[in-house]
């Protein structure tokens, strides 16, 4: 398995992560709660954006991580 693949299923497993914890925020009525998830939802978005960059570097640097 290569590099960018692993990034890849990474990316897809944090995507669900921050999906899983906006729904979260969006089902309690605990406004803490609420505040909790929306901010690890955000942080999780954050960490998606830098793993996406990553990715894009090496598919432009590594033709062999390309998507086949």
């Amino acid at each position: 398995m290569t590099v960018g693949i692993k990034l890849q299923q990474t990316i897809a497993s944090a995507e669900s992560v921050a999906a899983n914890l906006k729904a979260f925020a969006l089902d309690t009525q605990d406004q803490q709660a609420k505040q909790m998830f929306t901010q690890l939802s955000q942080s999780v978005d954050n960490t998606v954006s830098t793993l996406q960059s990553r990715l894009n570097f090496i598919q432009q640097q590594e033709p062999q991580y390309r998507q086949q």
